[in-house]
């Protein structure tokens, strides 16, 4: 039989339907003698990632299914990783792949039939859902191709929107997504100014900002965690942006942050990359975009909206609601160019999060925010140093003792690959500046491990 596990709500919720105040009230008929008053002498539970490394350790000769010993194994899939900087390898429910690769799902044709798509269009609205219960957002679509094309939508729709042409991108927002969207709006006549930060603490500069702002600007494109992994102060920044009135986008790279962090609801438009719900790393995708936003955007919104209503019997189904794609409508009308379905992996972000619940991903950021505080000291005590004194989530920058590249040689011939060199995109920071990242799949000892690379001289 299977076991199937309650959480303290719903086991709650039971005592309350059968009008006890606990378990032990409950059981109190059965006399004392005949209760157990112990935990049961059997080992410890396992996560299920624990069963899987004990799997690899057996599969690696390991008789005793060590995870320590396999730890040791040069397998590249058992690396440590410090990288992050918009792609975060996040442990992902072996129910993910069993349920996407079934044939119902497993097709790249967009659900035009309601009346023989209904759980693929139900499955799209939970989508839609859940990403507005995380960001705080009245509608959200199902969806782009990634964070970056999904950046780039956002400010062609808030130039709809508003019927101005200028946008402003903060230069903390990932250096990729900037080129996406440059690369995008070059032939839409659409300009774009890029403002500074603040170098003591990685935000956006609001008096540059301020400045930067004109009468013909639609929009500002900020990121929170922003790529340096400081947390913007989304409120001050919504205020001065909305006071010249132009409209707020924030991007989000890393997903997982909004189990912990405040969700930017000041926003007008949120572009999301949502690989970090169950989504692999998969040399860099295929991943899920997301625009979510205020209901009076509705119909400037790209992509599609899955929408819930009834049928000639009353019972409730499922439609395609807004899908303003140019196969659609007259191509002068389309809201977006976009028209791959990427309902397949948005249909792993909503596995993701059915499995993890409210709970659980607030327990799964709570991990990160741990893990990457860690990492920070363990770093220090090495001879690092913090780049910005804003708060983080799971990754940050500092100025490492050395080049970052000469310290990442060091790492990989310890089998560890370790953060990403800004000088690349930000030279003013120098050769020594890296941003690092944890999540919960990063270890003690391999953040231990690194440090004492790093340390050496």
């Amino acid at each position: 039989m299977r076991y199937l596990p309650k959480s303290p709500a719903d086991r709650k919720e039971m005592l309350d339907a059968i009008g006890v105040a606990s378990i032990d009230e409950l059981f109190e008929t059965i006399p004392g003698e005949y209760r157990l008053d112990r935990d049961l002498n059997i080992p410890r539970q396992h996560a299920e990632s624990e069963i899987l490394d004990r799997f690899r350790a057996f599969a690696a000769n390991i008789a005793s299914g060590d995870a320590a010993e396999l730890a040791k194994q040069p397998a590249a899939k058992l690396s440590a990783s410090f990288l992050g900087a918009g792609a975060y390898r996040h442990y992902r429910p072996v129910i993910i792949d069993s349920l996407v690769q079934r044939g119902e799902f497993l097709t790249s044709y967009t659900p035009y039939q309601p009346e023989i798509s209904q759980g693929t269009l139900q499955a799209m609205f939970e989508f839609q859902t859940m990403i507005c219960e995380l960001t705080g957002m009245e509608i959200a679509n199902a969806s782009m191709y990634d964070g970056s094309t999904g950046c780039a939508e956002a400010v062609m729709m808030a130039v709809r929107v508003t019927g101005r042409d200028g946008c402003v991108v903060a230069r903390t927002v990932h250096p990729e997504y900037r080129e996406v969207l440059k690369t995008t709006v070059q032939h839409q006549e659409i300009p774009v100014a890029e403002c500074g930060y603040d170098a003591k603490t990685g935000r956006v500069d609001l008096a540059a900002l301020e400045q930067a702002i004109t009468d013909n600007t639609a929009c500002v494109l900020i990121q929170s965690p922003n790529f340096f992994g400081t947390i913007e102060d989304v409120a001050a920044i919504a205020e001065l942006v909305h006071s010249k009135g132009a409209l707020l986008i924030v991007a989000i790279a890393e997903a997982i942050s909004l189990g912990i962090v405040k969700p930017p609801k000041e926003a007008d438009i949120i572009a999301m990359e949502a690989q970090s719900f169950g989504v692999p790393v998969g040399f860099g995708g295929p991943y899920c975009g997301v625009i979510a936003c205020k209901e009076r955007f509705l119909r400037q919104m790209p992509g599609r909206l899955v929408g819930e209503t009834k049928d000639m019997n009353g019972k409730r189904g499922f439609v395609l609601t807004l899908s303003t794609r140019e196969q659609h409508i007259r191509r002068e009308k389309a809201t977006s160019n976009i028209c791959t379905n990427q309902a397949l992996v948005a249909m792993m972000v909503t596995i993701f999060l059915t499995v993890y619940g409210k709970q659980g991903l607030r327990e799964l950021a709570a991990q990160n925010l741990a893990k990457a505080a860690y990492l920070r000291d363990a770093l220090t005590k090495a001879g690092a140093k913090p780049l910005f004194s804003a708060p983080s989530f799971n990754e940050f920058a500092v100025a490492l003792p050395a080049s970052a590249e000469s310290v990442n040689s060091k790492l990989l011939q310890k089998e560890t690959i370790g953060g990403l060199a800004l000088g690349k995109w930000y030279p003013e920071l120098g050769e020594s500046a890296s941003l690092w990242c944890a999540t919960e799949l990063t270890t003690k000892a391999q953040i231990d491990g690194a440090a004492a690379v790093v340390g050496a001289r």
